[in-house]
């Protein structure tokens, strides 16, 4: 019987390859560039199976297109590039890698609070410079992390990773998120449930790890920025379109807020010209999971995610269970 065939977008680690193409007749695009659309939609011709990165764009103009895909094994936890009620309407599986990079997502949002906090990258940028000539009273003072208080707009595993870590910096934590927690979590992680507007008021550092949604989207802008203490930090780990640029820009120029640690932006790998102006913000491209360890776990989901599939057996971290059933019926040779 011929193996499945399977097309993999983008340059993916060679160990989960290998263990894909135990499984399956792989379509390798080993490029960092991956595919246009257009070239997606063709080469998935006859598959079964797709494994894809964020920078796939697949919308239901190009879910459309596929026939015979069965699932398409996403690397990565957000999601928001894939059109999930297009891909459950044309009966195609899609699964993501959550839980394995929480913790290492949690390290670089404090990492990005503690940066931006204590002015890491602008004393490293002064001493670069040559800038630096004697040791002064009030040297690139910064503002403590310790005992201040931390409020988390979006309280999933990540979130809850980062109040963990902050309990280790007696902060107090104030958190607000769509479902509230139960009791007895809310007090392992010594956490307290508050409206946005007050989360937003009485913190001095923000941490979003949100969801990319409709009601998501630039859900901090200007009014929100606005809320916040003058001395605060906003930090944004999650999507860079919950973030309105244009008015972070404006709040770290004229000091509505002390600063901002990014590792998301609205329009990646461009950045909005006005945060490059900003010696307040600091800067990271997109590398919330990027450990060896933590990208390695993912492939490795990934690739496991796409194997049960192949083998008629549900996923692991099936994103649209409604599918599953109509998926499990088709003979596993198919396509």
């Amino acid at each position: 019987m011929p193996k499945p065939k399977v097309l993999v977008t983008k340059r993916f680690f060679p160990e989960p390859i290998a263990v894909l193409a135990e499984h399956a007749e792989v379509d390798y695009e080993a490029t960092d560039e991956g595919l246009t659309p257009a070239a997606l939609v063709a080469r998935a011709q006859g598959k079964r199976a797709m494994i894809t990165q964020v920078t796939d764009q697949l919308g239901r103009d190009v879910l459309s297109q596929f026939t015979g895909l069965g699932v398409i094994a996403h690397f990565g936890v957000g999601y928001d590039n894939i059109d999930l009620h297009a891909a459950t309407e044309h009966g195609i599986m899609v699964t993501n890698t959550p839980g394995v990079l929480d913790d290492t997502t949690a390290d670089l949002a404090f990492a990005l609070m503690l940066a931006a906090a204590r002015r890491i990258t602008e004393a490293h940028n002064f001493i670069q410079r040559g800038d630096w000539k004697r040791w002064t009273l009030d040297l690139m003072m910064g503002r403590d992390v310790h005992h201040r208080t931390l409020g988390i707009l979006g309280m999933g595993r990540i979130g809850q990773a980062l109040a963990r870590r902050a309990r280790g910096f007696s902060m107090r934590i104030l958190y607000h998120n769509r479902t509230r927690l139960p009791l007895e979590m809310e007090s392992a992680l010594e956490a307290e449930w508050v409206s946005k507007e007050r989360l937003l008021r009485e913190s001095d550092f923000v941490s979003i790890h949100l969801p990319l949604t409709a009601e998501t989207r630039h859900s901090m802008g200007e009014s929100e920025l606005r809320m916040m203490k003058p001395d605060a930090v906003l930090v944004n780990t999650a999507r860079g379109l919950v973030v309105d640029e244009e008015a972070l820009v404006r709040a770290l120029k004229e000091k509505w807020i002390a600063g901002a640690g990014l590792d998301v932006f609205e329009r990646e790998p461009r950045l909005h010209p006005g945060l490059l102006e900003c010696p307040n913000a600091v800067l990271t491209p997109h590398v919330g999971s990027s450990t060896v360890d933590t990208r390695m776990k993912m492939a490795m989901m990934t690739v496991d995610n796409a194997v049960a599939a192949l083998r008629g057996q549900r996923p692991p971290n099936l994103l649209n269970a409604s599918v599953w059933d109509r998926w499990a019926s088709r003979p596993a040779s198919a396509g």
